[in-house]
């Protein structure tokens, strides 16, 4: 029988130690050596599991969760707890629990402790598909040792998503990919090796991650858990046979096997239920396949949160977002994080919203359709677990689940027919998947136990009808006579409430909600009570504006009898329910390309639609970084907000680009506008300009101003020159660069030092570089090396008639060359109210002081020849391997040239050579 919500369960048994830990290091890798069962065998509640941690604790009814000696652990079998609940396992005052001590479990004598689960079984959607879900990812990672150290395996799971993604790293920036990653997944729980942190000295992967996320929950898991062993027979037992051959990826990658082993022991504990056999989707995903931006970079461009206000929509998601279901919305995030490398995808991505915004019916056709989904994801999540535990919210849960799966199945039909005649490769290979017959096979099959008009409505009560009635007649003779009894009690209720309005000749209705059951309802309007108060019969009234709420003691009893009722109709309707989910588990594939079908469709017609509300352009892939009137996107969809539109262009023969002007000219707009455009292309998205093209970046980077951080005692110049420091070690010839205001935070001749040493360093490769600076001594880089180019935001000086005050116009647009502007930090102070002798003086101090330092220094003639004979042949290169213009317009082209071939070496005092006539 079910257990109600509010019963307790004990958990006796006897405690046992486990046994030595063992390692997964190229040298030592022994592991678990008992038998541990994986799977629907797994799921008696008569089984008995050795615990995670020292000092277990078995239970007749499945697993005891261990909790942390630090604090003591509550447990219910409330099954309405939000995912927020599992940070109950951390200590009292600390969201980091203790790793000095191992963890143990701590019992009260007279307490019977069951487990809240992580997850609410009945929720499957978020609450609005453009805002981001609560954390619900669980990450367990495993750092090799001895001669292997600095080799991290890492395991994740969504608990609203059944993926177990599986990622291992051991290149160049293993550390930094490792905490980008986390930041990305924004993890609920971290699981860690004991040995991590031993006699209280933290590895240094456990420092790092303890330190860059105070606010995580911290588990420390013995050692002997992380075993690949047991990972590759969990992989085998659990993965669904359509994903098989991510264990040829995996059956050599030690270190995520292990963690793997580890974060699906530790989810069947304290989610009190084990994963169907082949049920899930298991993934390998390594850090080469997308390109990294660190949390700091998508911090600075305000990717997914904007930095003032968390809850507005000014971010590069908010631009971006409007999809509708959560599914989308969660694609469309993770792949603003990590965009693709891979040109082809990401042409093939352009193709299907191309042909979204040209054919008008498929467009508004597929919104329509995706619009109706609920977040299949979740649902999945939760039909592929097996409870361990049998009770009434557990039961009504599974209930609305299939009646959810059923409307999703409804809805395939409809999608299919959209898509019957597109033509892009895309969405033809999802048509073509929505064919699967075993859609339709699972919906006959649903089909034979589930009412026909049984759908997913909203509003609890008409929920609470659907479930109830969800089972069809005939299959089972109690299941009907309970529910009889349960339609002879609604209609008692509703006939009491028609006698008691009749009675005291009052306007009642019946009501219903899920906290207080059937209840009487009363609108005061017109209405004038006995005496001037409500009859003693009434109880627990509430009041809101003209409307009473109360019961009787009567109704509470109907009430009693209604929920007894239905406890029976779900217990009954649940087994049959388990009968047909075995059968629904053979053909979960089906289901998991139906939620990666319906993300990525909502995913592109949410950046389809970014497309109609302003005027974007398809990007091209070239080696080169070309932008033809570029805006910024998040700029430009401000109230009231006109984008200045630039010009930009990177090649690999002018791949360092030194901008300067005055404070406020738009330096930093401009750096920001240049990045988010490159991650807008490779995401797949049309971008905000008249033309565009750029070469894929492996990483982007971006140093952008900081204050001091008290937290960490940290000064701007040590933020600074920690953040370049970071730069400088993970850079690669393909990363697209963005620093401003490098070296503001020490004196000025110590900034200019690092500055130009920085940027030698960085000139030597050929990353894409955009350097902002203040200091305009960088300028005479462009001297010593061709390819480097200096440019400026223009600012305009105008003169009052009257006053004969100079005032400053900024432009905000982009020019060849260095700023002439000189003493604009004076300019800008002028227009506060600091007294005008102090800025005198200032000028008079400022003006001396330029006389010493700075000096024009003019490259030589010769110097300034190869410098043309260089932009020359870079040119006539990107021009062979680039060039899609037909004979007519490339001589034109090839002239234009030769024009300003002649015009640099005029430039430089020396006449055009004869083979450069035009023959």
């Amino acid at each position: 029988m079910f257990r109600s919500s509010t019963e307790e369960v004990s958990t006796g048994g006897d405690t046992s130690e486990c046994g030595q830990t063992g390692g997964v290091s190229s040298m030592d890798r022994s592991g678990l050596n008992e038998t541990t069962s994986y799977g629907p065998e797994s799921a008696s509640s008569g089984s008995s599991h050795q615990s995670l941690y020292e000092g277990s604790s078995s239970s007749s009814h499945g697993p005891s969760l261990p909790v942390m000696a630090s604090g003591q652990f509550h447990y219910s079998f409330r099954m309405d707890k939000t995912i927020s609940s599992l940070h109950a396992y951390a200590s009292d005052n600390s969201p980091l629990r203790s790793h000095r001590e191992t963890p143990r479990l701590r019992r009260t004598l007279g307490s019977h402790p069951s487990r809240t689960p992580l997850t609410d079984p009945t929720a499957t959607s978020c609450s609005s598909a453009t805002t981001t879900c609560g954390a619900s990812v669980i990450v367990a990672m495993v750092e090799g040792r001895g001669l292997a150290r600095g080799e991290i395996g890492m395991a994740s799971l969504n608990l609203k998503c059944p993926e177990l993604v599986l990622s291992q790293f051991a290149d160049t920036g293993t550390y930094a990919k490792v905490i980008t990653k986390i930041h990305i997944l924004v993890p609920l729980e971290i699981l860690m090796p004991d040995t991590a942190s031993e006699k209280g000295k933290g590895t240094k992967l456990f420092n790092l991650i303890t330190g860059n996320f105070p606010g995580v929950a911290f588990t420390a898991i013995q050692r002997k858990y992380f075993n690949e062993r047991k990972g590759l027979e969990y992989i085998q037992q659990l993965c669904a046979p359509e994903f098989g051959t991510v264990r040829m990826e995996v059956q050599a990658k030690y270190y995520c096997l292990a963690a793997a082993a580890a974060l699906l022991k530790y989810l069947e504990f304290i989610q009190n239920s084990v994963y169907a056999a082949k049920s899930l989707k298991v993934s390998f995903k390594g850090s080469e396949q997308t390109a990294m931006i660190d949390s700091t970079s998508a911090s600075n461009l305000e990717l997914v949160v904007n930095n003032r206000d968390h809850r507005s929509e000014q971010s590069l998601l908010g631009v971006l977002n409007h999809t509708k279901t959560p599914g989308g919305a969660r694609r469309l995030r993770s792949n603003i994080l990590e965009p693709l490398v891979d040109v082809d995808t990401i042409n093939i991505r352009l193709d299907t919203i191309q042909e979204l915004l040209q054919d008008e019916e498929l467009f508004f056709g597929l919104k329509t359709a995706i619009g109706n989904f609920l977040d299949i994801d979740q649902l999945l999540s939760v039909l592929v677990q097996i409870p361990k535990q049998e009770t009434v919210q557990i039961a009504e849960a599974k209930i609305t689940h299939v009646i959810q799966l059923k409307h999703t199945l409804d809805l395939v039909p409809r999608l299919r027919m959209v898509l019957k005649n597109c033509n892009t490769a895309l969405l033809k290979a999802y048509s073509t998947s929505l064919e699967d017959n075993r859609f339709g096979m699972i919906l006959e099959q649903i089909k034979t136990v589930i009412n026909d008009d049984t759908t997913y409505l909203k509003g609890s009560l008409n929920m609470r009808t659907q479930k109830c009635y969800a089972v069809r007649p005939n299959i089972n003779e109690f299941l009907d006579i309970a529910r009889r009894a349960y339609t002879e009690i609604v209609d008692d209720i509703a006939g009491l409430v028609n006698q008691i309005g009749e009675k005291y000749s009052l306007p009642m209705r019946t009501s219903f909600s899920t906290v207080r059951g059937f209840f009487i309802q009363m609108r005061l309007e017109g209405v004038v009570l006995p005496e001037g108060k409500l009859p003693p019969e009434f109880i627990k009234v509430t009041k809101h504006k003209n409307n009473y709420g109360f019961t009787t003691v009567d109704l509470v009893k109907m009430n009693d009898r209604c929920d007894e009722a239905l406890r029976e109709i779900f217990h009954m309707s649940y087994v049959v329910i388990c009968q047909l989910l075995s059968t629904v588990h053979e053909h979960i594939h089906c289901l998991y390309k139906l939620s990666d079908a319906v993300s990525m469709l909502d995913m592109l017609l949410s950046l389809a639609n970014a497309c109609t509300i302003s005027d974007y352009v398809r990007p091209e892939f070239t080696d080169t970084l070309a932008i033809k009137q570029g805006r910024h996107p998040i700029l430009e969809r401000m109230a009231g907000q006109q984008a200045v539109s630039n010009n930009s262009y990177i090649s690999e023969g002018n791949n360092f680009v030194i901008i300067t002007g005055p404070n406020m000219s738009g330096k930093s707009t401009y750096l920001k506008q240049v990045a988010l455009c490159q991650i807008m292309a490779q995401i797949g998205s049309f971008v905000p300009a008249e033309y565009a093209s750029f070469r894929i970046a492996d990483q982007i980077f971006t140093r952008i101003g900081v204050d001091d951080d008290f937290e960490t005692n940290s000064s701007t110049f040590m933020l600074e020159m920690k953040e370049i420091s970071y730069i400088i070690h993970n850079i690669s010839d393909r990363s697209l660069i963005i620093i401003d205001e490098l070296g503001r935070g020490t004196s000025a001749e110590e900034g200019i030092g690092i500055c130009h040493s920085v940027c030698e360093f960085l000139l030597s490769l050929k990353a894409f570089t955009l350097f902002a600076t203040h200091f305009l001594e960088l300028c005479q880089l462009e001297a010593l090396y061709p390819n480097v180019e200096n440019q400026h935001m223009e600012v305009q000086h105008t003169r009052s008639g009257d006053t004969g005050d100079e005032g400053v116009v900024y432009t905000y647009l982009l020019n060849r060359g260095c700023s002439e502007e000189r003493h604009y930090g004076l300019k800008a102070a002028e227009m506060t109210s600091l007294p005008s002798n102090i800025i005198q003086e200032a000028k008079t101090i400022a003006s001396n002081v330029s006389q010493q330092l700075l000096a024009k220094h003019h490259s030589d003639p010769e110097t300034q020849r190869q410098r043309a004979v260089y932009h020359l042949a870079t040119r006539l290169l990107q021009t062979a391997k680039n060039s899609r213009l037909d004979p007519d317009s490339l001589r034109m082209y090839l002239k234009g040239l030769k024009k300003q071939y002649e015009a640099d070496l005029q430039a430089a005092g020396q006449p055009a050579s004869n083979d450069t006539e035009e023959e």
